[in-house]
């Protein structure tokens, strides 16, 4: 490894484009919400958080419901699409329930 001198204002000129470089990364993460990320669901905690049997877990993805992704004969779900999911399930019922109510 060898040794590279540098004058100390070429030095402070790089010291200063690294530190807008790091603030403006930073800027777009927080702008794009890149940070920790959600955490994807395997089919067991779906079925628990949703309350259903893996084969209604299946009918939901093959009939579009419930989108996912597969990661070598293994199926993800992402937390954001499970409450999705759950938001459209409670709309439905509330409205089955007007409707039965005659409301």
């Amino acid at each position: 490894m060898g040794i590279v001198n540098v004058e100390s204002r070429t030095f402070e000129r790089m010291l200063t484009r690294f530190e807008e470089f790091a603030r403006r990364m930073d800027a777009l993460c927080h702008a794009h919400r890149i940070g920790e990320p959600e955490p994807w669901l395997d089919n067991q905690q779906v079925c628990l958080l949703l309350n259903i049997s893996k084969r209604t877990l299946q009918t939901l993805r093959g009939n579009g419901s419930l989108s996912y992704t597969q990661i070598n004969h293994k199926i993800y779900y992402r937390a954001e699409d499970v409450r999705s999911f759950l938001a459209v399930l409670e709309a439905r019922r509330r409205h089955e329930q007007k409707r039965r109510n005659g409301v």
